[in-house]
């Protein structure tokens, strides 16, 4: 039976992620900060077939309780097979460019309280010796866009200590996957101008996050087509680069 735990338990992405396991009887610890919303996503989760689905309430940039979440976690499981982190926000960066506080507020909404957590969960899956951590970051870390440079910078420092810390675990037997997507048709992107073309649905990225978790991928780019998107993107020379409109 797989144990998998899920941060950011009430993301759309994570919670279409977790259907798919709980198809294969899975038994999940699920962690979020909305009450109502974690109890209607564990109660889905049961009905779908989980084996067994316990719940913990967490503000994740409550550094000083992350050690107290996974020592409940692993109480209750004995060990995780999978971690899936995927809390975050999507921040106003025009509100971000006036205002100090809501700038060190996303970073560390997206990046630090990612960083400080996966510190003291990799610690815990390398004792155990074997499975797979998996963190959403995003496409926006691969490039700083004027749009949305506070939530890229954050997801940047997220692939990064994520490169780093596969490269770490590596020998120990634990697996880190980087989830990199793009735009997604989500509650978190509602009301945001898309192109309609390159919007994927949470379902057919939660598809390709576990095949991409069964195949021990390193990095994955979801839709793959972002994988060239990028490329391409990274590719222009700076002096270009700045007078794009994007």
């Amino acid at each position: 039976m797989k144990r998998v735990l899920v941060i950011g338990a009430t993301s759309a992405i994570a919670h279409a992620c977790a259907r798919l396991w709980a198809a294969e009887r899975a038994e999940f610890f699920l962690v979020a900060r909305d009450p109502a919303k974690l109890e209607q996503n564990a109660n889905d989760l049961a009905a779908r077939g989980a084996a067994a689905v316990h719940t913990h309430l967490l503000d994740l940039n409550r550094f000083e309780h992350h050690d107290h979440l996974l020592d409940a976690c692993f109480s209750r499981m004995q060990a995780v097979d999978v971690a899936l982190l995927a809390h975050g926000t999507l921040p106003d960066q025009a509100a971000c460019e006036r205002d100090v506080a809501r700038t060190l507020d996303a970073f560390s909404t997206n990046g630090l309280g990612v960083i400080a957590l996966l510190t003291a969960l990799a610690n815990r899956m390398e004792a155990q010796g074997h499975g797979t951590i998996a963190v959403i970051s995003s496409v926006a870390g691969d490039r700083g866009r004027p749009g949305n440079y506070v939530y890229g910078a954050a997801k940047a420092a997220v692939t990064t200590f994520c490169s780093g810390l596969r490269a770490r675990l590596y020998r120990s037997g634990v697996h880190v996957l980087t989830i990199k997507p793009g735009f997604v048709d989500t509650p978190m992107t509602a009301g945001l101008q898309l192109p309609t073309l390159l919007v994927a649905s949470a379902d057919s990225v939660a598809r390709r996050i576990h095949r991409g978790v069964e195949k021990r991928r390193d990095e994955l780019y979801v839709p793959g087509f972002w994988r060239p998107i990028m490329f391409i993107i990274r590719s222009i020379p700076e002096a270009i680069f700045k007078r794009l409109k994007l």
